[in-house]
């Protein structure tokens, strides 16, 4: 949910694009254990690169992804060579060099909280990404044109997630696009809590959204 739509009261997918998962998630559900969630949420290369029940079981680079999913950005948000975005979460910087190549000229920026992930981001992107916490975003007020968080937020307890919310907004200029888990049936809802390896604040649609307003998001 972006925080624009929002303000227009209605709700956008900018992600329509990004390729959907074929997993049979009830059987990732049943095969998930305590212990790999533990292993998943230290966000280091047993999560990127390690088995696949800890996490993606090889993180690697993949044109067919983002690129499909950045004209969309593109175009809400009218971004140019002039642009500047942040990336809250960037892992090792796939989206943001597909950015890069569908935007030439575009200004990146991007933070994670894993050191892995940045030591190993991908050359393109090296020099504009850096290991931070989304809770204290190392940026000044209204210093870029969009920030964009893909299921990054929804790892951080209910009370640090709205901090890194009210972070985003401090650091941008008004346009952040947002992704979390959430559910609409309770149906969903557990099968999101038992595929789930690392997301902490999981909530209903609609508390969300009460959520967002109440930070001031």
């Amino acid at each position: 949910i972006n925080n624009r739509s929002l303000k227009l009261g209605k709700e956008i997918n900018l992600m329509k694009n990004f390729p959907r998962t074929k997993r049979d998630i009830k059987q990732r559900g049943a095969e998930k254990t305590n212990e790999d969630r533990e292993l998943a949420r230290k966000f280091e290369k047993d999560f990127f690169d390690g088995d696949r029940r800890n996490g993606y079981g090889g993180f690697e680079y993949n044109s067919r992804f983002w690129q499909p999913v950045v004209p969309d950005f593109k175009e809400f948000y009218n971004l140019t060579k002039e642009s500047k975005i942040l990336d809250v979460g960037c892992a090792k910087g796939f989206m943001l060099h597909d950015f890069s190549e569908l935007i030439p000229g575009i200004q990146v920026q991007g933070i994670d909280i894993s050191n892995y992930a940045i030591e190993n981001s991908m050359p393109s992107v090296k020099d504009y990404v850096q290991v931070a916490d989304a809770r204290d975003l190392p940026f000044e007020d209204n210093s870029f044109d969009l920030v964009i968080s893909i299921n990054t937020v929804h790892n951080l307890a209910k009370e640090e997630c709205g901090i890194a919310l009210q972070e985003i907004e401090r650091v941008s200029r008004g346009s952040s696009f947002v992704v979390v888990d959430a559910y609409r049936t309770e149906e969903e809802k557990k099968f999101m809590y038992a595929w789930n390896l690392t997301g902490i604040t999981i909530m209903h649609i609609n508390e969300w959204k009460k959520f967002f307003n109440e930070i001031g998001y």
